[in-house]
Parts: C-alpha cells; structure tokens; sequence
C-alpha cells in the first residue's frame, strides 16, 4: 500500500476552532493544577490511574469494578477465572501508567516504533496467558499475542481493511516523522495528539491491544505536552461518549470526499471533526475535575462523609481536622496532630492510626509526614459522577 494511503496526518493549520480548543485545554489544566498541592495532585494522580484503566477498559467492552481493581493492585484477585483475568489485565494497564507518570518510561516520542512497541509489550507481558490467544477474525486460525510485536498477519478491522503487515513498518515511520514534537508548535502539537489517536488505529500495527496502546500513548503526548493528563482521564469522556467516540473513528477512516476535502487519500475533514471531538472531550474531562476539586466543596463533601463514619463509630472525632489539613496544606507532619486535634498525643496518635488504616491519609514511612488519600471507599462520596453509579 502506498505511504499517502493514510495522508493527511493532521488538520491544516488556521483551524480557529481547533486551536481555540488547545489554547483552552492548556489553560484550563493549568488552573486545574494550580489549585491544588503538589502532594494532593500526586494522590489524585493514583485515583486516575485507576480511573482510566476502569474507562479504557471499559471502551473494549470489559467492565472491572473499581473496587475489583483496588484488590488486583492489593493482590487480591477473584476466584473466578474470567474476573481474575480481568483484573490482571486492569493491574497491568496501571502499571504501565504508573511508569508514564514517574517519567521512567522511554525517553523518547511517544509516537515513536521504540515507544509503541514499549507499551504495547510492557502491557501485554503482564496478561495472562488466556488474554494472549486470539483468533482471527477472517482465517479463523489461532494467534498467540507477543508482547511488543507488530503483527504480522493481514487484519480487518469492522469496514476497514488496515495495511499489510509488510507495510506496518513504513507507516511507522511516517507516523514518528509526521508528529515529531520539534516539528510542531505547541498549540499543533495538542491537535497532534488526537490526530496520532485515529491515524494509530486506522494503522492497526498489532494484532490486538491498539485501542489501550493508543490512549496510553494519548496520555503520554499530553503529559509531556504539559497539559497534566495525570490529574484527568479522557479516557472517562471517551467511554461516556462511547458511540460517538468509535463513529467518529470510523467516519475519519474515510476516503476523501472532493476536491474540497484535502489533497490526500483520506478525508481531511472528517480527521477534523475527529480532532474537535477529542479535544473538545479532554477540555470537558479537565472542567469535570475542576468541579469536584473546588477545595469548598470537597471539603463539604468530606464533612458530610467524616460526620456519618464518626456517627456510625468507623472513625475517631478530630478526624475531619487532620483531613483538612493534609488537603490543604498538602500534608501534615506527625508531631502536629495533637496540636490540630486538641486532645492528648496518645489519643491523637489513634486518630492518626485510624485514618492511616482507612486509607484516607497514606504515608511513605512510619515517621514521614502524611497526604491526603483518595480509596475507592471513599470516591463515590467525595468525588460524585466520577464512575458510574453500580
């Protein structure tokens, strides 16, 4: 297949609608971060994880409870062979985000061959053996899933029939030159990121894990372009939005329309209306975190939830008081919590003890200061919408 196959690469530039929306994502992520403590965003930063694992895979029709994630990362996996599966693959998925986010991920772009065959193999190499095993879709013929490996067996994907696997490596390359991020200014350098997203897909380079791979690669982009992906998930708004979001892929698989529509083989404007969707569902995701992060409010809503444990005895009074203070100061030395608490050490050291057990203030050492925590027990309470209601 010829390389202009999947041509044009990104939207033309002067699309006001369109750097409208990148100029409003940086922005808004950047109040988004600047309203909060480093140590709060780095709590929120492992609520997100795990909620962008729950969307994605909840975008490839696997629903794994948060709360079921909570225990794989605990290794507390199901009896069930199918749920403990699932967790696996949940586990997996965050682990891998967890190395974007620490930065000890491949220091080079995100959309290069090196870094997609990364995550795709340090993905895939934490599945189980029966997440592996495919069958294909046309021959029918068994497929054993290698970790980091471009396909290399013809696919069809709905509708669309993707390059051959011969082809996969040239159009890798172009994909790697067409976004290299010294190439790009920065408000291309955003659209960029939702461009990359479909022409991935239409490129389908592995046999099976390209949807996970890309949104990965998605947060990747949008952390290093320095939009704060790690405190919002799109993956949220693209799993809410799910029709339109798998429409909106297939509509920008197709072939240009007229002279008018661009001058490559794909149609120009549909790659647009794709890139407007995704980028107006980021600037959605990060106004949607900024509504449960407004410190009033939380803190109302911890109130709330603090008053009812201390009623129902499953937490201490003066506890409220320690929360508040590790949200807002961003942690809270030990020694301080009988000051804060007004009772005496021995009984502000329990009320210490409970909201560590609880998950509610995490710590790095006995002796280290405390943050705040954000346990899935307490999400659907603090951060209201946040998942679906069960």
């Amino acid at each position: 297949m010829n390389i202009i196959a999947f041509e044009p690469l990104m939207p033309p530039e002067g699309n006001a609608k369109l750097e409208e929306l990148a100029l409003t994502l940086v922005a808004r992520s950047n109040q988004l971060a600047g309203q909060l403590h480093a140590n709060v965003r780095a709590s929120i930063g492992d609520l997100v994880r795990s909620m962008n694992c729950y969307y994605s895979n909840l975008i490839e029709g696997h629903n794994t409870h948060p709360r079921e994630i909570d225990r794989a990362l605990a290794d507390e996996y199901s009896p069930d062979p199918n749920k403990r599966a699932l967790q696996k693959e949940a586990r997996a998925h965050i682990e891998v985000q967890r190395m974007i986010d620490a930065g000890t991920d491949p220091q080079v772009s995100p959309t290069s061959t090196d870094y997609l065959r990364w995550v795709h193999y340090e993905f895939c190499r934490r599945l189980p053996p029966e997440l592996l095993v495919l069958r294909h879709p046309t021959t029918g013929r068994t497929v054993e899933l290698e970790p980091g490996k471009l396909r290399d067996g013809e696919v069809v994907v709905g509708r669309h029939l993707p390059p051959t696997a011969e082809d996969v490596p040239r159009f890798l390359q172009r994909i790697e030159e067409a976004y290299e991020p010294r190439r790009l200014l920065p408000t291309r350098r955003l659209i960029s990121v939702a461009a990359v997203h479909h022409r991935l897909l239409w490129l389908h380079p592995f046999y099976d894990g390209n949807g996970r791979v890309a949104r990965l690669v998605a947060h990747a982009m949008l952390l290093r372009f320095g939009v704060g992906s790690s405190i919002w998930s799109v993956a949220r708004g693209l799993a809410r939005n799910v029709e339109r979001y798998k429409s909106s892929l297939m509509l920008a698989d197709e072939a240009r329309h007229n002279d008018l529509d661009g001058r490559g083989a794909l149609s120009e404007s549909r790659l647009r209306e794709f890139c407007e969707f995704f980028l107006e569902t980021c600037v959605d995701q990060v106004h949607f975190m900024e509504s449960l992060l407004q410190p009033t409010e939380l803190l109302r809503r911890m109130k709330l939830f603090v008053d009812d444990e201390v009623s129902a005895q499953r937490l201490p009074k003066g506890s409220l008081t320690l929360l508040r203070e590790a949200l807002l100061a961003g942690q809270l030395e030990r020694g301080r919590a009988a000051e804060l608490t007004g009772y005496k050490e021995r009984r502000s050291r329990e009320i210490l003890a409970s909201l560590l057990k609880a998950g509610l203030l995490i710590s790095q050492g006995p002796k280290a200061p405390v943050r705040i925590g954000f346990p899935t027990e307490v999400a659907e309470r603090w951060f209201p919408r946040l998942y679906p209601v069960d």
